[in-house]
């Protein structure tokens, strides 16, 4: 009996140490990633501030990456909190890709890449840390940068040109329904003495992009629980955008009309700027009331219980 009981234990010893454990990084460890990271990316950042977010039509690009940090610090807590293993090898496969783009570009110039490598390493960190549980509470935040990526010059100028045409063309129709002597002369409005170009600020991509991103980050804020609901102002975040530019373009030309040239291209147009964002989230707001007047949050959430189910 003595020898079976000490077999018994020594086996039991070499299953503990044979056991695989799993590693799980500490929280000074996850600080040292984070830190890690601002260290890696803030030239990225120094050249973005510098070469991107200078140009017309691109001043939103701090404040949007401003509101991805703000949603990974609310975040973070929850992430925290998390009692989940680890996945090492997902994330050292993501860590992988995201070194070999952040490699490239920088070392090709290619801001795109660079900015998108942000995904992959912070993702990775969350994979290293807390597994897939840890990377579906950071899915938001990381989903979020690319409304920060740099759009390929090709890309903006081919959807730039038909946007700035039907804003152009949406914009005539309606001051000329309103009875102002409007014409146009493809993406040149003209309107009494005065002739005012649709720049690709007022109508472009870039302007379509940054109001998506505000209207994708208030259904984040808003935290609807219906999925139809989220589906349907996810649907109408384009047409918001569109309107939104469409009011910015008339309320420039209706103040060159009154105020002159001067005052429509001064302070003026940057105060437009701030009324294209005003606009969209007033819209937005509107769109998400009304929806819910149908769509009620946890609506889809009722189900019958299995004792009520085996009553009848």
């Amino acid at each position: 009996m003595v020898n079976k009981s000490l077999n018994w234990h020594l086996m039991n010893h070499r299953i503990a140490l044979g056991a695989p454990k799993s590693v799980s990084l500490g929280r000074y460890d996850l600080w040292l990633l984070l830190g890690a990271f601002v260290a890696l990316y803030a030239p990225t950042y120094a050249t973005l501030d510098r070469v991107v977010w200078i140009r017309e039509g691109q001043g939103h690009g701090p404040i949007l990456a401003a509101l991805i940090g703000w949603l990974i610090w609310t975040r973070l807590p929850k992430f925290l909190a998390l009692n989940t293993p680890p996945n090492t090898f997902a994330g050292s496969v993501t860590l992988l890709l995201g070194a070999v783009m952040y490699v490239l570009g920088r070392s090709q110039d290619l801001m795109a890449l660079d900015t998108f490598s942000q995904v992959f390493f912070l993702g990775s960190i969350a994979l290293l840390y807390r597994g897939w549980a840890g990377l579906r509470l950071m899915w938001f935040p990381l989903f979020f940068f690319i409304f920060i990526i740099p759009l390929p010059t090709t890309f903006v100028d081919s959807v730039t040109a038909p946007l700035k045409m039907a804003v152009s063309v949406v914009s005539e129709n309606v001051l000329h329904a309103a009875g102002f002597p409007i014409g146009r002369e493809g993406v040149m409005l003209v309107i009494g003495p005065y002739k005012l170009l649709v720049a690709d600020a007022c109508a472009g991509i870039n302007s379509i992009f940054a109001l998506e991103a505000v209207g994708v980050f208030y259904m984040s804020i808003a935290g609807h629980t219906n999925r139809l609901r989220n589906i349907l102002l996810a649907t109408f975040i384009l047409p918001i955008s569109f309107i939104s530019n469409v009011t910015r373009v008339c309320t420039l030309v209706l103040i060159t009309y009154y105020f002159g040239d001067e005052a429509g291209q001064g302070f003026v147009h940057g105060f437009a700027g701030i009324l294209l964002f005003v606009v969209a989230t007033l819209l937005t707001l509107a769109t998400d009331s009304l929806l819910g007047l149908f769509l009620k949050d946890g609506s889809q959430n009722v189900r019958t219980s299995p004792s009520h189910a085996g009553s009848n």
